[in-house]
């Protein structure tokens, strides 16, 4: 620990602040508020209620106003710090409000009511968290459901993915054929085709073949990714060749060759395909919106939709909902980092 803190609290002038020092804290704390702050917001605002989340100004931590019971009233009334005509401040309860006026009473002598201006008292508040916004989805909503068929899409789509994508990256990177060198080209130009430009053929097609409202409708059309194929054949070209003539010698057959030599081999670059491949599945919204039409098949960004109504939206359970969603990306994240930074290094993007 105190190694850490050497080199948090180390300067560049020695005792004395040098200008550097300062525009490098300011440029990691903006960097930490930036990256980190939207993501505090969500979860601190997932445990307010709808009226927590109308406030203005808005706060990060969910705060409910203390209520007392007062004598002669059946429901506990609101506390506020009230500031009186003399200058005392006191605690009391609102009876109710009729425009900037509030009647208010001390909750230990409810006889005497008290009419102050509204600008003249603050709500006592305190910390509370609404845990029914990530209770209530699981009990009245299909939120398992959405879940389940999300993890069914991620998984079968990531190991698809894998084989597909390695299976093209082998062939561009081991074997010498006429027009390698344009069809990687071709197949890294798609890159900058996006997803709504080819949305209508895409769609023509897996209408063609059956597979509209079907969760393999959703798998199949984007298995094969181009990122994938370029980041695969890069780390395979430093496979060297003569490890896999080697292997032909031995009577090798070219399927021995990739599955039991180039994929061994390739695992860190895999690995990292795998992470990207499961956030881009997870997060996906827009293509299982086009084909699933049947609620009980809805993945869970989709399901997710269906808290936002024509008149009401209930921002409460989505937010909710979102950070559930968020977890499992994360705990990839924390898990499998050591994964994305070596095997980016090895495929030699820079």
């Amino acid at each position: 620990m105190s190694g850490v803190t050497t080199f948090l609290t180390r300067r560049r002038g020695g005792r004395s602040w040098h200008w550097t020092d300062i525009v490098s804290w300011l440029w990691l704390i903006g960097g930490l508020v930036i990256m980190f702050g939207p993501a505090v917001w969500l979860v601190g605002s997932s445990f307010k209620t709808p009226a927590q989340l109308a406030e203005f100004p808005p706060t990060i931590l969910p705060y409910v106003s203390q209520q007392a019971s007062v004598e002669g009233y059946d429901t506990p009334l609101p506390l506020y710090s009230v500031k009186l005509p003399d200058g005392s401040t006191r605690i009391m309860a609102e009876l109710r409000r009729i425009g900037i006026v509030a009647q208010m009473v001390d909750p230990k002598a409810p006889k005497d009511i008290v009419k102050v201006n509204i600008a003249d008292r603050q709500p006592v508040r305190e910390i509370g968290f609404a845990t029914g916004n990530y209770t209530e989805p699981f009990v009245h909503f299909d939120f398992l459901h959405y879940l389940r068929n999300s993890v069914f899409v991620t998984a079968m789509a990531t190991l698809i993915t894998l084989l597909t994508n390695s299976m093209a990256a082998f062939a561009l990177s081991k074997y010498k054929f006429r027009g390698r060198d344009l069809t990687m080209l071709v197949i890294v130009g798609t890159l900058m085709v996006p997803l709504s430009v080819i949305l209508v053929p895409l769609y023509s097609v897996v209408s063609a073949v059956g597979l509209l409202d079907s969760l393999w409708g959703v798998i199949l059309p984007t298995v094969a990714t181009p990122t994938g194929v370029f980041l695969l054949r890069q780390y395979m070209l430093t496979i060297p060749d003569e490890l896999l003539d080697a292997a032909r010698m031995d009577n090798a057959s070219e399927w021995q060759i990739y599955w039991r030599i180039v994929l061994p081999l390739a695992a860190p670059a895999l690995a990292v395909l795998a992470i990207f491949s499961v956030v881009w599945r997870w997060n996906d919204f827009l293509w299982p919106l086009v084909v699933l039409s049947r609620k009980e098949l809805y993945t869970l960004q989709v399901g997710l939709n269906t808290y936002a109504g024509q008149l009401n939206v209930q921002w409460h359970y989505i937010l909710a909902m979102t950070v559930v969603t968020m977890i499992p990306v994360v705990l990839v994240f924390v898990f499998l980092q050591r994964y994305i930074t070596s095997g980016i290094a090895g495929t030699g993007l820079k």
